[in-house]
């Protein structure tokens, strides 16, 4: 298994914990999959993969390592249900998630990987998984990308201490690991916005805290809107709410999201704001892009769901299958805001007050990476995010997917050629 330079120093180093802090695609599988084969090689030895989830652990490494072990002719067996690999010299190789950490228990490890360990719970490595080291005096090699100043940051910096052999951290960008072009890098600046361009691909620790949409500048993203007369397509994020009712309200041009204006409304339901978008819009087509939660949800009578309310509206109803994580939805209309190299993507009128007051002012919750709640101003901004995260979604493993471009006046996904 050929390693890059900054791979071979990491594995080469003898510390007995190791810290791997990098950006996306820098190859830290294909190390963590090396460092557990290395350590297997000694007989009678339990090395085990743990990722955030057990999902995850058997779509991130299952394939790969079944494949190295087979091809170096290791293998005695393999239990496909316990993801479990039965080496000929007696030792194993597991793959567990730290999704339910209480299983974890009552073993001895030689060998510990914590794949993407800024996503795992802190619980789970210092009450679980590293009292199954003490009586082996086995190795951990704990490895991700960084998410904000959480206990990973914590064991980066105990790395970087030079009183304690034991520890050995290092940080490397996606440029570092030398397998990504440099045409998809820039395209990266493009999609993501710079904070999370700096997460992401140059491995640095960003703060979560203070204000959440940073991307958004009341210079640059604020400036007077005319309907033009062609647009006959209206793009509307919906985020239900009895109290109150918060739709975004834009259409799309050249692929920036203008929003001219805005619907709050109190003590009121799904079919009365269907209603009021008549109203103010007779004759365009409107694309709805609610909260996914509109396929069970219902705040009408009669026993229909929002999404059912919107059809039957005459509405085209545009939901991702499943919920996109909190900090994704953020990312996402963060990048539009403003991506990394400067360019801004959503404009809003001075007349949508509340949507600029919301971005203004919605901030975290002290000490924690979630949106406050309490104040009011997350119903205007979940409304954008709907829209925005479900037509310009940041894609994570971007060489694997092919890039689409909607219409915005079809409603169609088309192949971007």
């Amino acid at each position: 298994m050929k390693l890059s330079a900054p791979q071979k120093t990491v594995a080469e180093h003898p510390a007995r914990f190791k810290v791997l802090v990098t950006g996306r695609r820098f190859g830290k599988t294909t190390l963590a999959i090396r460092q557990l084969c290395y350590f297997a090689r000694n007989p009678e030895k339990l090395c085990w993969y743990v990722a955030p989830s057990y999902r995850q652990a058997k779509q991130t490494v299952w394939l790969q390592i079944k494949k190295v072990l087979n091809d170096l002719n290791w293998i005695r067996k393999i239990n496909e249900a316990e993801l479990t690999i039965f080496l000929r010299n007696g030792s194993r190789i597991c793959l567990r998630g730290a999704d339910n950490p209480q299983s974890l228990r009552g073993v001895g490890l030689d060998y510990l990987v914590i794949d993407e360990a800024a996503d795992i719970d802190e619980y789970a490595w210092n009450e679980v998984l590293r009292p199954t080291l003490s009586d082996t005096g086995g190795h951990v090699f704990f490895t991700g990308t960084p998410r904000g100043l959480n206990w990973f940051h914590d064991l980066y910096q105990q790395g970087q201490k030079t009183t304690d052999d034991s520890w050995q951290s290092w940080q490397f960008t996606t440029i570092d690991g030398g397998w990504v072009p440099d045409a998809e890098i820039e395209q990266a600046k493009k999609d993501l916005d710079a904070k999370t361009f700096r997460q992401e691909y140059e491995a640095t620790f960003e703060t979560y805290s203070g204000i959440i949409y940073y991307g958004f500048d009341i210079k640059h993203n604020v400036k007077n809107i005319e309907l033009p007369d062609d647009i006959t397509a209206l793009h509307i994020g919906i985020d239900f709410n009895l109290n109150p009712m918060s739709a975004s309200v834009s259409y799309i041009r050249n692929d920036i999201v203008y929003v001219f204006d805005e619907i709050q409304i109190w003590s009121s339901n799904t079919d009365e704001l269907a209603e009021e978008i008549h109203r103010r819009y007779p004759g365009k087509k409107i694309f709805a892009y609610p909260d996914p939660a509109a396929r069970q949800r219902r705040t009408s009578s009669a026993r229909r769901t929002d999404a059912s309310i919107l059809q039957n509206a005459g509405f085209i109803v545009k939901m991702p299958s499943r919920h996109m994580s909190i900090r994704d939805r953020i990312n996402c209309v963060n990048s539009k805001l403003c991506n990394a190299l400067g360019i801004r993507g959503v404009i809003i009128d001075p007349k949508a007050k509340n949507s600029i007051n919301s971005l203004i002012r919605h901030t975290y919750k002290a000490g924690t990476n979630l949106p406050t709640k309490d104040e009011g101003w997350d119903h205007l901004n979940d409304s954008l995010g709907y829209l925005i995260s479900f037509l310009y979604p940041i894609v994570k493993n971007r060489e694997q997917v092919e890039p689409q471009r909607f219409n915005f006046q079809t409603g169609v996904m088309n192949a971007r050629l």
